[in-house]
Formats: C-alpha cells, sequence, structure tokens
C-alpha cells in the first residue's frame, strides 16, 4: 500500500551514491536496533502453516517485522523483511522484486522462507506431544496487483501464485515425506491518506483468502492498521491481523513494523 519514491540507474553506485547509504545506515541503524531489541526479533505475520492439525480456539501473537525498500531503477524497487512472530517462536524472511509495469498494474516475484519449532506447531494444532521436529517451509511466488485510487481511496486487488516446497516431517511418531504444491491467493485492499500534524498517515484494511491444491480454500485473513511517518524515510505500522486456518487454532496478530527506504536520487 505504500509506493516507494523513484529513481533512475545510470551504471554502478558511484561516491556519492554511497556516502549517501553511508549516511543514511549510520543515521538509523541505531533506532532499528533498538526497536528490534524491544520486539525481541524481526518478525511479520506470513506464512506459519502446520502441515497436519486439529487446533481449535485461538492463540494472541505479539509480532515485529521490519522492511528495508532499495529503488533501483525507476519502475524497480528491491524489497528485504526480516520477520519473527514471538508466540510461535517463528522467523522468516522474505525478498522481493517490484516492477511497475503500468501506472496502474505492479508485477512482483519473490521468495519467503520461514521455520515454526515443535512448540509452535503443537501450541497451533492444540496438541502434545505432536510434532517433535521444526518444520521449514521455502516459497517462490508470482503476483500481479492492480492499484486504482477513487475519491483519494486508494484500492489495490493482488493475485498470486506461489509454490511451496514442504519439507519431510513427523508428527505424532509418524513421518511424512517431502511434497510441493501450487497455492492461490487474492487480496483486496484500501487505504485512506490522512492529513494529520503536517504528515501524512495512511490508515488502511485488506482481506485476503487462500486456496491450496489438493485442499480447497483452506485460510482466511483480514487485516488493519495504520502507516505513520516518524522520519522523512521511516514509517512506522502498528495493525493487527486476524488468520483463519483449516484445522488449526486462529491466530490473532498484534503487530509492529519499521519501513526503512533508501533515498531517491
Amino acid at each position: 500500500m505504500n509506493n516507494a519514491r523513484h529513481r533512475d540507474l545510470d551504471g554502478d553506485v558511484d561516491g556519492d551514491d554511497m556516502k549517501r547509504l553511508t549516511k543514511f545506515a549510520l543515521r538509523h541503524v541505531p533506532s532499528l536496533v533498538i526497536c528490534l531489541v524491544s520486539l525481541c526479533a524481526l518478525s511479520f505475520a506470513q506464512e506459519v502453516d502446520v502441515p497436519s492439525g486439529r487446533g481449535s480456539g485461538s492463540v494472541v501473537a505479539p509480532t515485529g517485522w521490519a522492511e528495508f525498500i532499495a529503488p533501483v531503477q525507476q519502475r524497480i524497487d528491491l524489497k528485504f523483511y526480516g520477520f519473527y512472530i514471538g508466540e510461535l517462536e517463528a522467523p522468516s524472511g522474505q525478498f522481493d522484486a517490484t516492477f511497475r509495469a503500468t501506472k496502474f498494474l505492479s508485477i512482483t516475484p519473490s521468495y519467503l522462507y520461514y521455520s515454526v519449532p515443535p512448540d509452535g506447531l503443537n501450541e497451533l494444532a492444540n496438541r502434545s506431544p505432536g510434532f517433535t521436529r521444526t518444520v521449514q517451509e521455502h516459497q517462490f511466488r508470482i503476483d500481479g496487483t492492480v492499484m486504482f485510487s477513487f475519491h483519494k481511496f486508494e484500492i489495490s486487488e493482488r493475485n498470486m501464485y506461489v509454490r511451496r516446497f514442504l519439507p519431510a516431517y513427523v508428527y505424532a511418531g509418524k513421518s511424512l515425506p517431502e511434497k510441493e504444491i501450487n497455492r492461490y491467493r487474492n487480496r483486496i485492499a484500501v487505504a485512506y491518506p490522512l492529513a494529520v500534524g503536517g504528515h501524512i498517515w495512511k490508515p488502511f484494511a485488506s482481506y485476503e483468502a487462500f486456496y491450496d491444491q489438493g485442499s480447497g480454500w483452506t485460510k482466511n485473513r483480514a487485516w488493519t492498521g495504520v502507516t505513520v511517518p516518524i522520519e522523512k524515510h521511516v514509517s512506522f505500522q502498528p495493525s493487527y491481523m486476524w488468520e483463519n486456518t483449516n484445522g488449526i487454532k486462529d491466530v490473532r496478530y498484534l503487530m509492529f513494523g519499521l519501513i526503512f527506504r533508501m533515498p531517491s536520487r
């Protein structure tokens, strides 16, 4: 929901770019470290799925995350994320490359990795003993997002294809083999810019549905929050997400994020 500012690329990074990058890092890295320590780790609510479970009820998961956006050309941004879901002890990392094909359409290939330890899996499945080993998953994804404005409302629809690489794992003493499956995700989102104290705050809300090959519609996600600028190239984003997945507990994420943007040339 946040568009990075653009800059042109005319070859290798020159001396001015390196000085600008160094100055930016020295200025903002300390604040990032302080924030991450207070949140226990880099984190985000992304793709924590239990391969098999019988969960019921819900779990509250305080969660933090950080995003670093680096414009490399006028229509291309690279994005790096670090995530950690504290209640489930689940770290995750993600890399995106966003290509703005037109004013209204962007294409984003991406890669995601996450890891969930046995305690987190058993918490979600509401069963112990059950899982005895950490489950790790790799995902390669590509999405197309259509964006437009209507009376200042910023509306977007994202359609994503995901190739999930699921490892072998042990559940309730039974070893299950690794496999690859396809996933489809569809998200509708809306944001509205508000002028607050000379800055633009951007409250947002979204709904997303997940379809897994062989299992049907398996997950629903509703998300709301606000993006608040705290410095020229840094924003803070508190938010709340509710996630319902077939076979495991609902997860209610209380999320706090920092978004860092490299300055444009």
